[in-house]
């Protein structure tokens, strides 16, 4: 719906423009003038500023991450058929939101982190389109647990877990990392030899994620 606003503003922004230059006597008097106006600079603002936010909500969607083709084997990772990877775990199971899957666990990166992620952003697509890709792609710095504590924390079957009570306090100053246990992450390198999920009833975002992976 959001998009089709945008593409409304954007066209009549192009109808007036271009009736400015095929009728530009009718700009010469004062309703004329104002119409110019918002044709020129009210217009193009709004459709600056309501394209950006559509753009940046639609790149927190899993489909958007995994339309890069290098995220591809992370996407099908998600599919993984073993609970106790963490990634195929929280999707399959509903965890964290399946549209929003990736935009979760790594709310520190791209435009939605602090300044240094929002420059790192861009770095990705300066490498993406400019620069050579690694062979192996991983984080800019250590993962950090508030990616966990900011749904786990308060939930009952996190709190009362004794192993977490032992080192609550600790879990959030990142010493020990969430992932000195969970560490059963992605492991992308390991996908040939794993088995995999197929969903019995295929939803909306399950099958946009599918479609991104190039799976029926």
């Amino acid at each position: 719906m959001e998009t089709y606003g945008f593409a409304i503003i954007i066209f009549i922004s192009i109808v007036l423009i271009a009736l400015f230059f095929a009728r530009p006597s009718l700009f010469a008097v004062r309703g004329g003038k104002i119409l110019a106006f918002f044709a020129f600079f009210i217009l193009p603002v709004a459709a600056t500023v309501f394209g950006t936010s559509v753009q940046m909500e639609h790149s927190k969607s899993t489909g958007f991450c995994l339309s890069c083709h290098v995220m591809e084997p992370y996407g099908k990772s998600l599919f993984r058929d073993d609970p106790t990877y963490l990634p195929a775990s929280h999707f399959q199971n509903h965890r964290i939101p399946t549209e929003q899957a990736c935009f979760t666990c790594h709310t520190t990166y791209t435009m939605f982190g602090d300044i240094n992620a929002k420059l790192g952003g861009l770095r990705h697509v300066y490498i993406y389109y400019l620069g050579q890709i690694p062979a192996k792609i991983s984080l800019r710095t250590p993962f950090q647990n508030r990616e966990c504590l900011h749904c786990h924390a308060g939930a009952r079957s996190f709190e009362e877990q004794p192993v977490h009570q032992t080192i609550r306090e600790q879990l959030t100053t990142n010493n020990p990392s969430c992932l000195t246990c969970h560490n059963a992450v992605h492991n992308v390198g390991e996908l040939d030899k794993a088995k995999f999920w197929t969903p019995p009833y295929v939803t909306p975002v399950m099958r946009t994620v599918q479609e991104e992976l190039g799976q029926k």
